[in-house]
């Protein structure tokens, strides 16, 4: 008897499951977590789908920013949310490969606790220094670090952030040990870096490019295997000498753990028809990104390749937030 109203407990609930994913979406609209503060390239990316992907889907998503520690408040709140399609998050690097590391208690499990739901972009980050600066490259910059050693630093939007970790991965790649300067955001960081309380600063090209071609900041060198067209006659890392410096920063959507496939496949299809369009293509080109869609399990699976690649770094570097 107990058997049989356990198999009937399941199938209703197989029910419901299936019920409440074919009635997604409703009239009730689905909020885009963002966990960084206006102004950076995570909400470059979250304005830049925001409306095609409401189209696509036919139902309003309202963004929400929740920034802070690296990221990571955002991620920790998606956890908390019910896997009905209805909570989404804009996820990065930071928070969904590297902060987690950072910390003595893991505050989540970026591989368990989320459905992956498709990649959006990828993209070289670019270290830059103020126009006045000697170096003329990044191998120049390093070899003027190292004449100034004790006195060199670089930014960071926020401890724990892929920005941060570029900089230690410079450290290791070179020798040095350039102090780390954290702040709330790029934003931040880059006026000070404009201002010259900081020499350098490695992070995506949705946020650089514009201060770049502004005459604003110098850009030394992308990170990535390949020039960036819209910085073709930047450097990459490698052929600079400094091949331990490479990295490439990734964004995506993300959901809480155990969303029903069936949401999940009809987010990527209008995840990818939006990734489709060719003016969205053009705005993340223009901005040093790549539109770069894959589906969920390629999705995960890339994620679960850079979580191995960051978490040694920081084992190696013996970092940790404070």
């Amino acid at each position: 008897m107990k058997s049989n109203k356990w198999l009937v407990a399941l199938a209703l609930g197989a029910s419901a499951g299936m019920a409440m994913a074919q009635a997604w979406p409703t009239a009730k609209p689905i909020r885009l977590i963002v966990g960084y503060p206006p102004g950076g390239g995570i909400d470059f990316t979250a304005r830049t789908i925001q409306l095609p992907l409401q189209e696509a889907i036919g139902q309003q998503i309202v963004m929400d920013y929740k920034p802070g520690a690296g990221g990571t408040i955002a991620a920790t709140e998606l956890t908390r949310a019910q896997p009905d399609g209805y909570t989404l998050l804009l996820a990065n690097t930071g928070p969904f490969a590297i902060a987690p590391y950072l910390q003595k208690k893991m505050p989540y499990d970026p591989i368990k606790q989320f459905t992956y739901i498709g990649q959006i972009s990828q993209g070289s980050y670019v270290a830059v220094t103020r126009p006045d600066h000697p170096a003329r490259d990044m191998k120049d910059w390093v070899n003027w670090a190292k004449s100034h050693a004790g006195q060199v630093n670089f930014a960071s939007g926020g401890a724990g952030t892929s920005t941060h970790l570029n900089g230690e991965l410079m450290n290791q790649a070179t020798g040095l040990n350039a102090t780390h300067v954290p702040y709330k955001g790029s934003a931040p960081a880059i006026q000070d870096l404009i201002g010259g309380q900081t020499q350098l600063l490695i992070d995506a090209g949705t946020v650089l490019i514009p201060h770049i071609k502004g005459g604003r900041l110098k850009a030394l060198a992308v990170t990535g295997p390949e020039r960036d067209p819209q910085l073709p006659d930047v450097p990459t890392v490698r052929e600079l000498g400094l091949k331990g410096m490479e990295s490439v920063g990734f964004q995506g959507l993300v959901a809480p753990a155990g969303m029903s496939p069936d949401i999940t496949q009809r987010l990527s299809a209008a995840l990818n028809k939006v990734l489709a369009q060719p003016e969205i293509q053009s705005k993340f080109a223009s901005a040093g990104a790549q539109a770069h869609p894959l589906g969920p399990k390629e999705f995960a699976d890339f994620v679960a390749k850079d979580n191995a690649k960051w978490s040694a770094l920081i084992r190696e570097r013996k970092l940790e937030l404070d």
